[in-house]
């Protein structure tokens, strides 16, 4: 569905991604795993359309038989108008609307009102607390409705690929599981996903295939599950 080919991201004088490589199969969910500055954010970003200083390619196939078309150059609204949508590392809701104005403003590339009635149904079914507190202010909603929300606001456009960035920051055990559950079903519905993560187990538990990176890049990659047993990938990032 999504390949990158040979990325590199600037900021400035600091190169935060060397040359990566990956691909994202439709229907997967694919992670990247790595410490702060790795690069995995500037990776998700950059698919987003939100960096600027980039080169490489980054290649979207939406439908099987299609050719490749390179999504190099675009804007963030052209990126969710070809079926890409970010819920982005710290939420970032807007906390002076409600829970269903965020909601609808995920749906502004939209025109078929009808629909996004049935895909706000299906928000509210994927997190009922949602729905309980549609016509709470963002601001007030706890960290994991925050970011329940983020996830919803995200899926109302209607996506192919879904990218989330560090959807499991500062929340609690349970909250996390309930979260990477949610990803799952996300994913059992029909949507790829990709996942960047720095709880590297409950990352990899749900991966279909994972990149691990350092400083920028690619050092290893391979199926979620193989990765969870690998003894470089248990010290670096599963606490042995």
């Amino acid at each position: 569905m999504l390949e990158i080919r040979n990325l590199h991201v600037r900021y400035g004088g600091i190169q935060a991604v060397q040359g990566v490589s990956l691909r994202i199969p439709r229907g997967s969910i694919v992670t990247l795993i790595g410490a702060n500055g790795a690069g995995k954010s500037s990776i998700i970003r950059s698919i987003a359309g939100l960096n600027k200083n980039v080169s490489g390619d980054i290649l979207l196939t939406r439908r099987e038989g299609d050719s490749p078309v390179s999504l190099m150059g675009l804007r963030p609204e052209e990126m969710v108008r070809r079926g890409i949508s970010l819920s982005p590392e710290g939420r970032r809701i807007l906390p002076h609307l409600t829970v269903e104005e965020n909601l609808q403003l995920g749906a502004y590339s939209r025109s078929d009102t009808a629909e996004i009635m049935r895909d706000m149904e299906w928000v509210y079914e994927l997190f009922p607390r949602l729905r309980e507190r549609s016509w709470q202010k963002g601001g007030t909603l706890s960290g994991g409705e925050q970011q329940m929300l983020a996830v919803g606001r995200a899926l109302m456009s209607r996506p192919d690929l879904l990218m989330l960035d560090e959807p499991s920051l500062g929340l609690a055990p349970l909250l996390v599981r309930e979260i990477f559950d949610i990803v799952r079903r996300i994913n059992g519905e029909g949507k790829t996903v990709l996942l960047v993560e720095q709880n590297a187990f409950a990352a990899l538990s749900v991966a279909d295939y994972a990149y691990i990176l350092e400083v920028g890049r690619v050092v290893l990659e391979g199926e979620g599950r193989e990765l969870l047993d690998n003894p470089k990938v248990r010290e670096a990032y599963l606490g042995g």
